[in-house]
């Protein structure tokens, strides 16, 4: 059956059911569980969202086991993401959209706006697909992650769309998606070769009748920062509809979410990859080591988190350490031949349960404003 079946997925869980333990404490999903009881442990984090939390939600696991369809849901060649209306196998990613903008529904006064931006991170470069769903070429769509003298991270020059509603969410992600790096192997007929990050950047929108001292002087601060950071504001440019790169002008972040759909982890004798491809698979392999090596770190409340050893791990930064909210979607194989690799996933599934949240100086975070 193609890629993104839902009852393939089913299917598959339940042969596995029975062969191996998670670690303690993690939710399981049978093998009859749809898409929307996932999302309903998934769902809460919106609302942290909302109070200034920044939230990471990442499907990790083996190649070929469901990371895309359980944070987009199914998809074919012509059509990515499913159309938008009732559908029990979406997937994460627009569940997500709808619940977020429910809630800024619910509160209008808050005055929050949503800006979209999308990238994927090919054999350790950024690439913006924004910037490229609207023809420019592969090389003018390389943006760098940065550390600032505060030490957050920022990306120059990546385009940010504003989005009004989950249908706008969804329809601007759908688009971007047809150009993620893909190929065809002997595990998966449609392999992601890259990491796919959808950021969700929440802002306040002006005050009317406010001067701008005031709506400066009223915003919240950015919660969720690596743990190195600062307490205060977070700045970064904001870009304008149709035209990638960032103002001048400075804003204020109230939180942003990552919804991550990681490439996944791939032995190259069984996926049959050679030339180009043996190399996207070790540029793979190493980022997704480094991820592992960051949760490591940051379990064990190392004094230096190795963030800049990928430029997946510097683009994640804000959203893995400090007192950010991540979840992570542990998709594994129920074949006894990689069993190998289901028990690496678990291990790094008990990793990142280790992670400790709040500051790495161990003072409690700071009270957040009653909004």
């Amino acid at each position: 059956s193609r890629w993104g079946d839902g009852q393939r997925h089913r299917e598959e869980r339940r042969r596995g059911s029975e062969t191996l333990e998670p670690p303690s404490g993690t939710g399981v999903y049978g093998p009859e569980e749809s898409q929307q009881v996932v999302f309903g442990d998934v769902c809460p984090l919106l609302t942290s969202l909302i109070d200034g939390y920044n939230v990471c939600i990442m499907a990790y696991g083996q190649t070929g086991c469901g990371k895309s369809y359980t944070m987009l849901g199914p998809h074919s060649k012509e059509e990515r993401i499913p159309p938008w209306g009732p559908h029990s196998d979406l997937g994460i990613m627009p569940r997500a959209a709808a619940e977020l903008f429910r809630l800024i529904a619910e509160n209008p006064s808050r005055r929050l706006q949503v800006d979209l931006s999308i990238v994927e991170v090919y054999n350790n470069n950024i690439f913006d697909l924004l910037a490229k769903a609207r023809g420019m070429a592969a090389s003018g769509c390389r943006r760098e992650a940065l550390t600032t003298k505060d030490a957050r991270r920022e990306v120059p020059l990546l385009t940010r769309e504003p989005v009004h509603s989950a249908e706008d969410f969804v329809a601007l992600a759908a688009g971007s998606l047809r150009l993620r790096a893909e190929l065809a192997t002997l595990v998966h007929a449609r392999s992601s070769r890259s990491h796919l990050i959808i950021t969700a950047t929440l802002t306040r929108g002006p005050a009317a009748g406010g001067s701008p001292a005031d709506q400066q002087a009223e915003r919240p601060p950015l919660e969720g920062r690596p743990a190195s950071g600062s307490r205060g504001g977070a700045s970064c440019g904001r870009a304008p509809a149709g035209s990638p790169g960032a103002q001048q002008l400075k804003e204020q972040v109230h939180a942003k979410l990552q919804l991550v759909d990681l490439a996944g982890s791939e032995c190259a004798g069984v996926s049959g990859v050679t030339g180009s491809a043996l190399r996207e698979t070790s540029f793979i392999n190493r980022s997704l080591a480094a991820l592992a090596d960051v949760l490591g770190a940051l379990s064990e409340r190392r004094g230096h988190i190795p963030y800049r050893n990928s430029q997946l791990t510097h683009f994640l930064q804000d959203v893995l350490g400090g007192d950010a909210k991540l979840l992570v979607m542990l998709c594994v194989s129920p074949c006894r031949k990689h069993v190998a690799e289901t028990l690496r996933c678990l291990g790094f599934g008990a990793r990142a349960k280790q992670v400790q949240r709040g500051q790495a100086s161990g003072g409690s975070p700071a009270p957040r404003k009653p909004r």
